[in-house]
């Protein structure tokens, strides 16, 4: 997607060779125009697969989530990181590391919003080691629901999580990939 690969060369700030830091446009602030068309782009790639539903882990897949979903006319559900108060004991949960924020974190999907009459497409930001894409996923598989694929607006196509998703058989479909940060130069594939 041009227009994405165009906002990233304009704002994005490379840290290090495997680090970017997006926040003006994903991961801290919301750029409208562009995560609207983000959500029609994962809308028409997955329009024909009858998607009931749109999953994502908060927070900054969130409005990019919520756009494909508008655009699919399909309820969103996303899964929550910390357990709060109100929250449903019947849950999936699962463990996933973190590669930006090098923490380990609990996911969970409320078993009310998740089962096998789902057709599921995922939908995030970024896809580094794929340990939260793979996370969302075992939850998908224990509620039974249906894995339509992954839509992801940035793969950082370098490291190793968008290919061994592939490689298990799950449909990856990346707006923009990164093919390496080196030098602090940002290179597309």
């Amino acid at each position: 997607m041009e227009l994405l690969k165009q906002k990233i060369r304009e704002v994005g700030v490379i840290l290090s060779d495997e680090v970017i830091k997006l926040d003006a446009i994903l991961n801290h602030a919301v750029d409208p125009a562009l995560t609207t068309a983000m959500g029609r782009e994962f809308a028409r790639l997955y329009r024909d697969e009858n998607v009931t539903k749109i999953l994502t882990i908060e927070s900054s897949g969130i409005p990019i989530a919520f756009a494909a979903a508008q655009e699919l006319n399909v309820p969103l559900v996303f899964a929550r990181r910390k357990k709060s108060l109100n929250t449903e004991t019947e849950t999936y949960c699962e463990r996933v590391p973190s590669f930006t924020k090098g923490i380990v974190t609990d996911i969970m999907v409320s078993k009310e919003f998740l089962d096998e009459k789902d057709r599921v497409v995922l939908i995030d930001d970024f896809i580094a080691n794929g340990d939260a894409a793979r996370g969302l996923i075992r939850i998908i598989r224990r509620s039974g629901a249906t894995l339509l694929g992954l839509g992801v607006a940035v793969e950082k196509s370098f490291q190793a999580g968008g290919r061994t998703i592939r490689e298990s058989g799950i449909r990856v479909e990346s707006l923009a990939k990164i093919a390496s940060l080196a030098g602090g130069e940002i290179r597309f594939e």
